[in-house]
């Protein structure tokens, strides 16, 4: 064989090993890339537990149990902020790659702000990623994938979204523990109670009530000299009805220590005490809210008082809610709501 035709070969062979060499680099190059991009996990329901932590100091761990999901072990979550929640733990896809010019703004910016999310399945960490800030457009938000295997975080960040929603992410990944607190308050149906009493401290004596629940078929109506009152039955039903699914609009506990102190130095203007047939006692205190807002001249109308708003102590006064009248006024009646009219029971 010629000297030519030998470093011709030579030649071709060192081009090819070249060239494959350049083909897997390529691939795992791109493999890699793929891997950075994999942030959603389609298999919720085999989802045990998800751990968010903020810059801040606030951590919550979400669990799924036997009674529900429970945040840090003490309450119940909020069944709209775990759907939310789950909904980009799976459908979360990635928008776009974060431009060069802004990728150590991004990383820098995340660094201080972002949430880290560990997802783990049957006890297995699967996912691991930190949500950053709404990109400008507020269509999206930025997003680092962990190499769970490598214990290292990727190296790029991604624009992240969910396809069909237009806004950001990172306000569904929640890591204050009384966010994801369910915000029922109130929530007993007819065989659970034994009794209900409703005092009324700056109204008439007659105002204030106490129910006895025999069964659902059967109930006691009494003013406070444990006198029997005459009542319309239907109405009785109606309000046994109203004590289930009542919640507060926002927690306050700890938010604002000044007025909590404020409000416990007053006495309550309505307060309801529930016992359950077990009976276990829950109190529930009212106090008024000051009025805020403007007065409407054409009304001729000065509140003493919020219209709207008041505020309420519950589990042994540890725990303080900002609460509607739209809601919770309706158990605040007097004992003439069930005697006006024609009585049909005793």
């Amino acid at each position: 064989m010629k000297k030519s035709s030998l470093i011709i070969i030579s030649i071709l062979l060192v081009l090819i090993a070249f060239s494959i060499f350049i083909y897997k680099s390529k691939s795992k190059l791109s493999s890699v890339e793929e891997d950075s991009r994999n942030f959603s996990f389609k298999d919720t329901a085999s989802i045990t537990k998800i751990f968010i932590a903020d810059k801040e100091g606030d951590k919550c761990l979400i669990e799924r149990t036997k009674e529900g999901w429970l945040v840090n072990g003490k309450y119940k979550c909020r069944s709209e902020a775990i759907l939310n929640l789950l909904e980009v733990i799976k459908n979360v896809e990635v928008k776009m790659s974060v431009p060069k010019q802004s990728k150590q703004n991004v990383i820098k910016f995340m660094t201080s702000n972002a949430l880290k999310v560990e997802i783990y399945s049957e006890d297995n960490l699967v996912k691991q990623y930190y949500v950053g800030h709404e990109t400008p457009d507020s269509e999206g938000s930025y997003m680092l994938l962990t190499d769970i295997d490598k214990n290292k975080n990727f190296k790029d960040p991604f624009v992240c979204f969910i396809p069909g929603f237009v806004g950001f992410l990172q306000p569904r990944f929640i890591a204050k523990e009384n966010e994801w607190r369910d915000r029922v308050v109130l929530n007993y149906t007819p065989p659970q109670i034994k009794q209900i009493k409703v005092t009324h401290s700056k109204e008439p004596s007659d105002s204030s009530f106490i129910i006895e629940v025999i069964n659902t078929n059967s109930f006691k109506l009494k003013n406070f000299q444990n006198k029997e009152l005459l009542f319309d039955e239907n109405k009785m039903r109606q309000y046994l009805i109203y004590f289930q699914n009542i919640s507060y609009e926002v927690l306050i506990t700890g938010k604002n220590k000044k007025l909590q102190d404020s409000l416990s130095s007053l006495k309550p203007f309505s307060e309801i005490e529930i016992t359950t047939i077990d009976s276990k006692k829950n109190q529930f205190k009212f106090y008024r809210k000051q009025f805020m807002g403007d007065i409407v001249p054409e009304m001729n109308i000065k509140y003493s008082h919020d219209p709207d708003r008041f505020y309420l102590s519950f589990d042994q006064d540890k725990e303080w809610a900002l609460i509607q009248y739209f809601v919770f006024g309706k158990l605040l009646i007097s004992s003439s709501y069930f005697t006006q009219g024609n009585p049909v029971k005793k």
